[in-house]
């Protein structure tokens, strides 16, 4: 195994970028980019200072900061070769539980000319029905009222704004890094909406000293388990209490539009562009599409991993004729691009063994994913009239793995819906199928519309629970 040293004086690092939200995702992507441009010595300025917020995240900041915030990254390569990289770009990390105010502070300081985030799809507090920021709920009721230590990323950020407004420290960037189709304007709608609610005139200034570029990013990165420590750092040989690990495919994409300057991050592969547009598209209807696709029917057919998973050729067709049947057509390819290559390439890293990433973590938040991945495509499928046969089949397959929570093989399950409403789970609890339809993942779909579409996902409903997922799947394979 190669072991790559960075050769920086990381003392010598200065942080100009806060990222909030210091995930495996992050530290496999973000700062792999980062820590490769902090070789060049016009870079220096351009180390992260990590923020976490959530009680959650006590034990990833106390092991990362027993090892002096450095650790290790494994890159699992398609062709069984791995590298590991000593990861030193974060520089800084704050816990917002133990010292909000160091948070604060570090926003409105004038050496941050960015604020990066991954806070997930649902983090961004937005109705999936209206797409419109949520003022009513609970945290961020308080978080407007102003009267104590914020309770939210949105409370935190515009606090942060405002002192970096008092003290006259210049402009900033906020770049979200989520899986969200312009993630940019996302982020500036909900940011905005807090902002305007709560101060009107820091939101004149954040209309005029804050930029929002969209983004796109992609590497697979499994969540990272206490057997998943002790097998990375037997095999590296580096005693790490945080390593993380991931697949050899990178893509970061973003749209160049940075008020305060930027590293010079497209010396390590980063590609800036004017409009993500075609790059999102392309990534979140193929790779994140078929990552939901390929979820729910492999784990109620009892696969673990997604590469065991891939080894089902019944599985593997049914993505393969996903992609070319019904997204090819939808999505116009990028400029320099071979849609081909493309999807080739997404199967080899779904079937990358020495990644294994958990199906588990592909079914995890549903509720979120379907809005963002699948349904703006369906809904364009069903206007053209075209086959709805797979995703008929998914959305049958999402509401048995939510309802029955026993796969085929009877083993039963705990599911991850952080987002699931008690509305919700009167639809899912509901015995007809056609109730299910109504979940907040699909509100605005007009799904229930389409008779077509509401007669396959019944038929297969009813299939899945009496004859079991994979013989319904194989039924299905052209």
């Amino acid at each position: 195994m190669n072991t790559i040293s960075y050769h920086y004086d990381a003392q010598k690092i200065t942080a100009g970028i806060l990222h909030i939200g210091v995930g495996n995702f992050h530290r496999a992507h973000q700062q792999f980019y980062t820590n490769a441009i902090l070789e060049s010595e016009d870079q220096k300025q351009w180390g992260i200072c990590g923020v976490c917020l959530l009680p959650s995240d006590e034990k990833t900041v106390h092991h990362l900061r027993a090892q002096d915030l450095e650790y290790s990254l494994t890159v699992c390569g398609r062709n069984g070769t791995d590298e590991v990289y000593k990861i030193g770009s974060l520089r800084e990390l704050i816990w917002g539980i133990e010292d909000p105010e160091a948070v604060i502070s570090k926003i409105a300081s004038h050496s941050i000319k960015i604020i990066t985030l991954t806070i997930t799809e649902g983090g961004y507090n937005l109705d999936k029905e209206t797409g419109e920021f949520n003022l009513n709920d609970e945290k961020i009721q308080f978080d407007l009222k102003n009267n104590g230590t914020p309770a939210t990323v949105f409370g935190f950020v515009a606090e942060g704004l405002r002192r970096r407004k008092m003290e006259n420290n210049g402009g900033i960037t906020i770049l979200s890094c989520d899986n969200l189709q312009h993630n940019g304007n996302t982020a500036k709608r909900a940011f905005m909406a807090f902002i305007e609610a709560q101060d009107k005139d820091l939101a004149k200034w954040v209309k005029m000293n804050v930029t929002f570029p969209n983004s796109m990013v992609d590497r697979i990165t499994p969540s990272v388990s206490a057997e998943d420590i002790d097998r990375l750092t037997k095999k590296s040989g580096i005693p790490d209490l945080a390593p993380v690990y991931c697949e050899d495919f990178v893509q970061w994409v973003i749209e160049d539009h940075f008020i305060a300057g930027r590293p010079a991050w497209e010396r390590a592969g980063v590609e800036f562009t004017d409009d993500v547009t075609a790059f999102e598209n392309m990534k979140l209807s193929l790779l994140n599409a078929s990552h939901t696709l390929l979820s729910y029917p492999s784990f109620l057919m009892g696969y673990r991993k997604v590469d065991q998973a891939m080894e089902d050729q019944v599985i593997v067709q049914f993505i393969r004729n996903f992609m070319d049947t019904d997204i090819t057509p939808l999505v116009p390819a990028p400029a320099n691009t071979d849609l081909e290559e493309y999807k080739n390439t997404l199967i080899e890293r779904f079937a990358n063994h020495s990644v294994s990433d958990q199906v588990s973590r592909l079914c995890f938040d549903g509720i979120s994913k379907f809005p963002v991945y699948v349904v703006p495509n369906l809904i364009t499928m069903i206007k053209a009239g075209m086959d709805l046969t797979r995703v008929a089949f998914l959305t049958a397959s999402y509401r048995h793995y939510l309802k029955y929570k026993t796969d085929e093989h009877g083993h039963s399950y705990e599911i991850g819906e952080p987002w699931l409403t008690a509305e919700d789970q009167k639809l899912i609890d509901d015995e007809d199928p056609a109730a299910f339809l109504g979940l907040s993942a699909f509100k605005g779909a007009g799904l229930e519309g389409s008779l077509k579409f509401v007669e396959r996902y019944t038929e297969f409903a009813g299939q899945i629970k009496n004859k079991g997922t994979g013989q319904v799947l194989k039924s299905i394979i052209k």
